[in-house]
């Protein structure tokens, strides 16, 4: 509580910089300038919790010092009485209250706000992997319906006994990729595999990428360095899917990043979203560098760059779910797998902020 003079003057002196912000947001000429209007929002939208967070702890520091007050001063006993009744009350929550501010004022990743690009890839296993690619699929679907998010599959190529050997779906939504992040790495699972006769448990494995959406303002793509392919499309969606041209592939000369997309009838819709994805993979090649920096710092997050690190294990037969990163055990597989994610995803943004907190001081 020592500090509280310090936290304070830190989140007051962010106020100035909130009013500016406040007065250039109706200013006419930010107004037409959409790309710095977007940069400038994004900003106020940051700061206000963190205005707001120090308000409260300011008026409740204010009540606290008059309440001391009274107590030391006062003659009254119902006066003191009460005094002390607003001191007991106020006591516990000011270090959380400085808790939260500490957290807030640490800048948070710009990226946490974005949608984000999910790829579910089988992996070692076969078939029994596809299979389990899909699980993870249909469990991310239920999640993202709780969070009342909206899904869209771009590409997918499925498993022959079911299941996918790689999926690629786009989760749009508040705030989707600061909890999402954590679930980049491989998910190992552990069972009888439907196709195991002998009734023995086998391991194999499904890797997750999750990587932030790229703004249109993100990355400068230069149509001229892009090479369009259009092809049929192939897989479910009837005749009409599969005798037009209306699947795209992108080529990105200077990178060599191919993306496709089959998954619209309409060959410009297909376009658009493999641009967005083009865009999102090209902006994620120097975001990973950031990644690879933090990982290193993190244990929470696995870099993109090394998808070999084993994150979390789904034991059948024990019915267990658990997490390596921060040793989360749970036995209750089946509600695990309908997409009830939240808590441990809460547990490794905690593991996380425990992890920033530290690094900040």
């Amino acid at each position: 509580m020592a500090d509280n003079n310090t936290l304070l003057d830190k989140v007051l002196g962010l106020r100035d910089k909130y009013e500016t912000l406040q007065s250039q947001l109706s200013d006419p000429e930010v107004i037409s300038d959409m790309k710095k209007y977007v940069q400038l929002n994004k900003e106020y939208k940051e700061l206000s919790p963190i205005i707001r967070a120090g308000e409260e702890y300011k008026k409740m520091m204010e009540d606290y010092a008059s309440a001391k007050d009274i107590l030391a001063n006062e003659k009254d006993e119902e006066l003191k009485e009460m005094a002390r009744e607003e001191i007991s009350m106020i006591e516990p929550k000011i270090p959380e209250m400085e808790q939260e501010i500490k957290l807030l004022l640490i800048p948070a990743d710009p990226q946490d706000a974005k949608n984000a690009i999910v790829e579910i890839r089988g992996g070692t296993g076969g078939d029994e992997a596809a299979i389990f690619a899909g699980d993870l699929f249909r469990m991310y679907s239920k999640y993202v319906e709780r969070r009342g998010w909206k899904l869209e599959v771009t590409s997918q190529s499925e498993g022959a006994a079911g299941g996918f050997k790689e999926i690629v779906f786009k989760v749009s939504g508040d705030g989707v990729y600061g909890v999402l992040k954590y679930e980049s790495g491989v998910h190992r699972v552990q069972r009888v595999p439907q196709t195991e006769t002998q009734g023995r448990v086998h391991t194999s494995a499904a890797s997750v990428a999750v990587l932030p959406e790229a703004d249109e303002f993100d990355v400068e793509l230069n149509m001229n360095d892009i090479r369009k392919d259009t092809f049929c499309s192939s897989g479910p969606g009837g005749q009409s899917v599969n005798t037009t041209y209306s699947a795209i592939r992108l080529t990105h000369i200077p990178s060599g990043i191919v993306v496709q997309c089959q998954d619209e009838k309409s060959q410009l819709k297909n376009f658009d979203k493999a641009l967005a994805e083009l865009r999102t993979r090209l902006y994620n090649m120097e975001y990973e560098k950031y990644l690879n920096e933090i990982s290193a710092k993190r244990k929470t997050m696995v870099s993109t760059g090394d998808r070999s690190a084993k994150i979390r294990t789904y034991n059948y037969p024990q019915s267990r779910v658990t997490d390596h990163r921060i040793n989360y055990t749970m036995y209750n597989l089946p509600v695990f797998m309908d997409g009830d994610i939240q808590e441990v995803l809460d547990q490794l943004q905690i593991a996380e902020n425990a992890e920033r907190l530290k690094a900040a001081e």
